[in-house]
């Protein structure tokens, strides 16, 4: 009786000890076998397109906030760099985007009751030239605008720096989509 107790217990802990070792099991299968999808959209020919400039954007808005040519261009930089396989140079590329940063500019938005803003509105606008060395057709010249609005209980100096990163990613995106994505 006591050995067929003990037959009963070791067969109940072997059969949950054998789900879970299947239960690891098909979860290591699972986590091994992902399937993933990239969406980046980049139509470039590599056998034809092989390098793209990107020099340094100047700011020549009439109001200047200093980290913002230099974020711009490196974000737009790091864009290429990690959507594509094109090499980056400093010039003559075969893909070259060159422009300035034309402005940005805090506007007030709402004006409450007390005729004060409720609300800001910060606007950050580049303009582009893209030159398609190998497809001159496909060259233009754009301006590119993105804006946050903001409280106007927040002083520019403590949410520029988020908002400025937000409106940078969104124009670099809008860029990339325009010259190499086609979207």
């Amino acid at each position: 009786m006591v050995l067929s107790k003990w037959q009963g217990v070791f067969s109940v802990c072997f059969s949950k000890l054998r789900v879970g070792t299947m239960c690891v099991v098909a979860l290591l299968l699972a986590s091994s076998c992902t399937i993933s999808y990239k969406f980046n959209g980049a139509s470039v020919d590599y056998s034809k397109t092989k390098t793209i400039s990107i020099p340094d954007f100047p700011n020549n808005a009439e109001l200047v906030y200093p980290p913002l040519a230099l974020y711009f261009t490196e974000t737009l930089r790091d864009t290429y760099g990690t959507q594509t396989r094109l090499r980056l140079l400093k010039k003559s590329g075969d893909l070259q985007l060159e422009g300035e940063i034309t402005e940005y500019r805090l506007t007030p938005m709402a004006i409450s009751a007390d005729t004060y803003s409720s609300e800001n509105k910060l606007t950050v606008t580049v303009a582009v030239r893209f030159v398609n060395a190998k497809n001159p057709e496909d060259n233009f010249e754009k301006k590119y605008t993105a804006y946050q609005i903001f409280n106007s209980s927040r002083m520019l100096t403590d949410v520029q720096d988020e908002l400025m990163k937000v409106m940078v990613r969104e124009i670099a995106d809008n860029i990339y989509n325009d010259t190499v994505a086609k979207w």
